[in-house]
Formats: C-alpha cells, sequence, structure tokens
C-alpha cells in the first residue's frame, strides 16, 4: 500500500529522479537525530546533465524557477533515500537555503527560489512551509542555475 506522500507525489505527476553520486568529497545527506540535512544539488535535466546558465545573462527568470523545482524534486530524492524510502516519516521541512546564479543586477532571486519553495508545499502541505535564505551568487559549480541544500525534520 502507498504512503500518503507516495500516493501524493503521484496525484502531482511526480516520479523522483535516481538520486545522483556527489561530485566531490560530501555525502548526498547526514541524519542525526530527527533532522536529515539535505547537501546542496544542483539541477540535473532529463538528459542527465547539468542545467547551467546565468540568470538575467541567457537564462529566464521562469526557466530559473522551473530548474529551482528540479533541484527540489532532487532534494526530495536524498530525502526520500534518507528516509529508507518512506517519505511518510518527514514531519516537515525545516529550511531551505539557495544560490541562484545570477547577474549582479538581477534581484528577483526570491521568486526564482519559490519553484523549489511551492513544491515543498504541493509535496507535504503545510508541513512543507518553511524558513529560507535565497542569495544570488557569481558563480556556482560547473556554471549551474540553482544549488539548494535543506534540512528537514523526519520521525
Amino acid at each position: 500500500m502507498a504512503g500518503r506522500i507516495a500516493t501524493r507525489l503521484n496525484e502531482l505527476g511526480i516520479t523522483l529522479p535516481k538520486l545522483g553520486a556527489p561530485i566531490a568529497n560530501y555525502v548526498p545527506y547526514r541524519v542525526t537525530g530527527h533532522l536529515a540535512h539535505i547537501s546542496g544539488h544542483g539541477p540535473v535535466g532529463a538528459d542527465g546533465r547539468y542545467v547551467t546558465g546565468m540568470v538575467g545573462a541567457g537564462v529566464s527568470p521562469e526557466q530559473a524557477t522551473a530548474t529551482a523545482r528540479i533541484v527540489g524534486l532532487q532534494l526530495l530524492s536524498a530525502l526520500s533515500d534518507a528516509c529508507s524510502g518512506d517519505l511518510d516519516r518527514v514531519r516537515r521541512c525545516v529550511r531551505l537555503f539557495g544560490l541562484i546564479y545570477c547577474r549582479p543586477d538581477f534581484t528577483a532571486v526570491p521568486a526564482v527560489m519559490n519553484g523549489a519553495s511551492n513544491l515543498m508545499v504541493a509535496v507535504f502541505g503545510e508541513a512543507g512551509r518553511h524558513a529560507r535564505t535565497t542569495i544570488g551568487a557569481r558563480a556556482l559549480p560547473m556554471g549551474i542555475s540553482v544549488e539548494i541544500d535543506a534540512i528537514f525534520e523526519i520521525a
């Protein structure tokens, strides 16, 4: 029998992506006590390649918002692994921290980050509402457009 969150993902037409391997010397997540700390993830497209480009210089705000949602899906994939596949263990999304690779004069970084924030609320309801910090960045690894890390409370 599918759990409540698995059913919700199905209702939303969401299939979580496969959890990728880290690109450096770190782990995708670490669980300590009742907190799952999810490492920063970048957007991997359907073709398996990173989504790259600077917001405001070739990447539109709308494209970047969609990219933030892709990263949110990858965070959920890591979270699922941290919860041994049972996302019903998630009590709440505590915090998201996002970096947006953008022009220095691009100030709509909060709107871009809504791609991930809205996903958390769609999946977890009120438990998906979270504290958040979003910063425009001068550079991100491999030129990716968005990187996000997260903290979740789990049972």
